[in-house]
């Protein structure tokens, strides 16, 4: 079975644009994440944070910068481009993003994973933009990227068992990002750091309660978290043994189906709506992963077709609770499949 495309790629992805070039300069609401040593003035997000003061909060605002730039690579000079090539030229600035680096090395626990993990998806993401804008943006984000590297590789290292939750502190889906930038980089070092603690975290597991799966809260699920991250790691015939051990139920009992938020105006139940999006791209990492012949391929691949449609119907269904992010999780869908990274990575722009 093979994916048929996307009904009109333009309109969805102008849809995400939209929602990154409203998202990323509004600097109200804003949820901060800090912790307070002693007495000091409550300062203005963008005091503490001069380049990712929007979209609600830190790692939104990083992500948001990821979709400009991704918008930016599909689009060009067409329809919404110049607009996201302008706010991304008025935002990342090489002084500005040294102070967010600074932030990092003065607080090294601040949004460990899941913000550092998309800091190097936008690096990543401006790498596979190209052009002499995109290059010169990345030079700026250099010491972010290293110090993200720095504060994930020490996190690494001393962490002894996964987090398995369906929000940020999921490991499972940080190491995804950080295995793709690491082999699109050439850090060889830190790719097989990845695959040694996803070995150890993943290798030995089996029967996932996906049962009880999701949470009310959740945006990623646990257990296809894990999935799509051994799909990058394990050759088909190991990984269809893997599979088959911690997930012998997907798709042969009861089918995953979309799930609905009770309530879109609560910005954690809404969460809900970036689970159907993240499904969608976990199963479908999963089912390419197989050996071609595996019949569970198929089941695979239509399950992901379910979450998809409501996933990107989400996006106007809601309002800023949703569209800060959500727009981010739609154009990574939409995205090529990272499940083999060792290979080069395609455009996604149009022909």
């Amino acid at each position: 079975m093979t994916e048929p495309p996307v009904d009109n790629p333009d309109e969805v992805l102008g849809t995400c644009a939209d929602l990154a070039l409203e998202s990323v300069p509004r600097e109200f609401p804003y949820q901060m994440s800090h912790r307070f040593d002693g007495a000091r003035p409550i300062q203005r997000p963008a005091d503490v944070h001069p380049v990712f003061n929007g979209c609600y909060d830190w790692h939104s605002a990083v992500h948001g910068h990821w979709l400009l730039v991704r918008c930016r690579r599909w689009f060009g000079d067409r329809g919404p481009g110049p607009r996201c090539r302008a706010l991304l030229e008025a935002r990342l600035l090489a002084d500005d993003l040294g102070v967010e680096a600074q932030h990092l090395a003065a607080h090294p626990l601040f949004e460990r994973p899941y913000g550092l993990a998309w800091v190097l998806a936008l690096s990543q993401e401006l790498r596979m933009l190209g052009d002499e804008d995109a290059r010169r943006w990345q030079a700026n984000l250099v010491p972010l990227v290293e110090r993200s590297v720095d504060n994930l590789g020490g996190w690494l290292r001393k962490l002894d068992r996964p987090v398995r939750s369906g929000t940020h502190d999921q490991t499972a889906f940080s190491l995804c990002l950080l295995h793709d930038w690491a082999c699109s980089s050439g850090r060889t070092d830190v790719a097989s750091l990845v695959s040694q603690r996803a070995v150890d975290f993943f290798g030995d597991d089996r029967d996932y309660p996906l049962h009880l799966e999701p949470g009310g809260e959740d945006f990623l699920s646990p257990s296809l978290g894990a999935a799509s991250l051994m799909a990058r790691l394990l050759e088909p015939a190991f990984f269809s043994g893997w599979l088959e051990r911690v997930l012998p139920q997907l798709e042969r009992h009861v089918p995953l189906v979309p799930v609905e938020p009770p309530d879109r105006s609560d910005g954690r139940l809404t969460h809900l709506d970036g689970l159907n999006l993240s499904r969608a791209w976990m199963l479908r990492d999963v089912a390419r992963a197989l050996p071609p012949t595996d019949p569970r391929s198929i089941g695979l691949r239509e399950a992901s077709l379910r979450h998809r449609g409501p996933g990107l119907a989400s996006l106007t269904l809601g309002g800023y609770e949703g569209g800060h992010w959500l727009g981010s999780f739609a154009a990574y869908l939409l995205g090529p499949s990272l499940v083999d990274s060792r290979r080069p990575l395609p455009p996604v722009g149009p022909s």
